[in-house]
């Protein structure tokens, strides 16, 4: 650890809490080239980034996320904002010459999800790496399940079932919060989980979607206001609501451009569901399922055994020989959630240290962020709809 990376955070409330711990913890757990320094936070209010910036362990604390980019002891932009946001603070960092990584999804359209990866494509010519934080491709039971397709042995695959259920909003009294609202989160369910699977099922499968069929619910159209620090004052009616502006679920079918087709469902409405996504591969020699609510564990079926001795298996992901693993405990000591944002840290040190570009891409978010498009327009023209492709037509 002979150099250090210095970084800066942008946000410190859910998503900033959690890459607080990654930076934290990432040389403590990993042999690494460089040694992550934690040297500013910004955030807008003065009393909570303060407070912020002491509980996470931020060396310093600012309102104006402009003077972290303007720093020269700053290399690294992290980005735990609101979507409305990240294409103007991705673009500044990324012109300074700072790395970056976004949280996702990586915009709110596709418009400004296109500039920001040519941004990045751009930045890499000059050895500015940027990487959208997809975390969950982190599980190492589910990069045990990407290494299983790579090495066949689930043979074609045919089918993707992928779901990602949650309850948080059903009671129609919980606020009308920014997640909630198009003009600071994009879209709802399909943005905020959904691409999550959306990203999971192609990494898996290396395979894209190409066309979707799709429909969205919001069954809660109104809700009470935040409060009047919330700025949505403007848009209550009498009773002191605000419009809901984001889908509540989700559901849509697609084919993949490798043949495979499948189901996705995001939703925040699944009752007794507190965070369950869930992949499914069937191919045509075995299958591969993987619960985020048994983190630690792999489902594979072996369909070229013999009949006797055919049903699905539970692989323990805990050996020093599976994904990250090694740098924790004995086996049968599992991982937690947090982990995920730890190993995602590490691969984005090595990226950077190595001169590798780090993934997820921008151009690998962009390309989940043509997918949330493609589900939104099928959805309202209740019509099959074409992914349109990353790179436009000269």
């Amino acid at each position: 650890m002979s150099e250090q990376l210095r970084v800066g955070m942008v946000g410190y409330a859910f998503m900033g809490a959690t890459h607080s711990l990654a930076w934290r913890t990432v040389n403590h757990a990993f042999d690494l080239p460089l040694s992550a320094r934690m040297t500013a936070v910004s955030g807008r209010s003065p009393e909570g980034v303060a407070a912020a910036a002491a509980k996470l362990g931020w060396a310093e604390h600012t309102t104006d996320w402009r003077t972290l980019i303007d720093r020269d002891d700053i290399d690294l932009i992290d980005i735990c904002t609101p979507g409305d946001t990240h294409a103007e603070i991705a673009l500044a960092a990324l012109a300074a010459g700072k790395h970056v990584m976004c949280e996702k999804p990586l915009a709110n359209s596709v418009a400004e999800a296109r500039e920001m990866a040519a941004a990045a494509a751009k930045a890499a010519a000059s050895g500015v790496r940027a990487m959208c934080a997809f975390n969950y491709r982190r599980v190492p039971a589910v990069a045990l399940m990407r290494k299983f397709v790579e090495d066949g042995r689930i043979g074609t695959i045919r089918h993707v079932r992928a779901s990602y259920l949650q309850d948080w909003i059903i009671d129609p009294e919980f606020p009308l919060v920014w997640r909630l609202r198009k003009e600071l989160a994009g879209s709802g369910a399909l943005g905020d989980i959904g691409a999550h699977i959306i990203d999971l099922t192609q990494f898996v499968t290396g395979q894209s979607i190409s066309s979707v069929s799709a429909l969205t619910e919001t069954f809660v159209k109104q809700r009470p206001l935040p409060g009047a620090s919330s700025g949505l004052s403007a848009s209550a009616d009498g009773n002191g609501l605000g419009d809901v502006t984001v889908d509540d679920a989700a559901l849509f079918l697609a084919r993949l451009d490798g043949g495979a087709i499948g189901t996705y469902e995001a939703t925040r409405f699944a009752t007794g569901r507190k965070n369950a996504l869930r992949v499914e591969l069937n191919g045509s020699l075995g299958s591969l399922a993987f619960d985020f609510e048994r983190l630690n564990e792999l489902e594979y079926y072996d369909g070229t055994r013999p009949s006797s001795e055919q049903g699905f298996s539970r692989i323990l992901v805990t050996e020093a020989d599976h994904p990250y693993i090694a740098a924790w405990w004995p086996p049968g000591h599992g991982i937690g959630y947090e982990h995920t944002f730890t190993h995602e840290v590490r691969d984005l040190i090595e990226a950077i240290a190595t001169g590798q570009q780090p993934t997820p891409s921008f151009a690998d978010a962009l390309q989940v962020q043509l997918v949330l498009d493609a589900v939104s327009r099928s959805a309202e023209s209740a019509q099959w709809t074409s992914v349109e492709p990353a790179l436009q037509p000269v």
